[in-house]
């Protein structure tokens, strides 16, 4: 388990022997510097799936409270995962390498304003830990020590001054591909009793994917602390409590508009 992992456990439990173990000079020397890509991918995956088992469980409920048969409910439940999944892939890819883009132009401006017109520059630093609440002392002091350094002096204003988190190693196609296939694979958790009843002879296909769903729901919805770091039985009920939401407007309107248009 990674340091900062074993760091946040033993917080939440408020163990102060385990903290201080986590923040033991050779352990944090050991720790590799952390994998901001790794961290993005994962929310990737788990925001996809959310809205893949959504999405899909809302069109299945929808056109079961329309009435309408397996095979149309197979239909646009299909059409609704691979669509849907290739347009929030496709838009991930996009913003992504907008993002991207984005962070490294403002890095080259950057970049050229400290070796054109360093003085402002340095001035630029000192402000921004002044406002910090540092002394004017202390703040020349900081402000010397990052801008010995290019590197750091370059990255000390992408964060602090443009308040931009390096995009180095985030691939806009890792990322959509994460969310594709997570949107695919959740999303198809809604549409499996219904695939499965062609090939045995099954009853309450809908209520056995809706137990399918809402278990599907609460596991998605507790693995979203990965990102959100909140209690895992909370996460799990809320995801459960929008999806269910979600599905059931979806069957109400599914059933009135059949009503209305027989």
């Amino acid at each position: 388990m990674p340091r900062v992992e074993k760091a946040r456990k033993a917080y939440e439990k408020k163990d102060f022997e385990k903290i201080r173990e986590a923040h033991e000079k050779e352990r944090i020397e050991e720790e590799p510097w952390h994998d901001v890509a790794r961290g993005r991918y994962i929310g990737d995956i788990i925001y996809g799936a959310s809205d893949g088992i959504v999405t899909t469980f809302a069109i299945v409920a929808g056109a079961t409270g329309a009435f309408l048969s397996s095979a149309v409910i197979l239909i646009l439940g299909f059409a609704n995962l691979l669509a849907d999944g290739f347009s929030m892939a496709a838009g991930n890819y996009l913003g992504t390498k907008s993002e991207i883009a984005y962070s490294e132009k403002e890095r080259e401006r950057e970049t050229w304003e400290i070796e054109n017109i360093p003085d402002a520059e340095r001035e630029e630093i000192h402000q921004i830990f002044r406002r910090k609440g540092l002394t004017s002392h202390l703040a020349d002091k900081l402000a010397e020590i990052i801008t010995s350094n290019k590197k750091v002096w370059i990255d000390v204003m992408m964060t602090e001054e443009l308040g931009i988190i390096s995009s180095e190693n985030i691939s806009p196609w890792k990322s959509a591909l994460a969310t594709f296939f997570s949107f695919l694979t959740a999303g198809f958790m809604p549409l499996l009793f219904f695939v499965l009843s062609y090939a045995f002879n099954l009853t309450n296909v809908f209520v056995l994917s809706t137990i399918t769903t809402a278990l599907s729901l609460f596991v998605v919805g507790a693995l979203r602390v990965k990102v959100t770091g909140r209690n895992w039985l909370r996460s799990g009920f809320e995801m459960l409590l929008v999806g269910g939401m979600a599905a059931a407007v979806a069957y109400i309107v599914g059933f009135l508009l059949k009503m209305l248009v027989g």
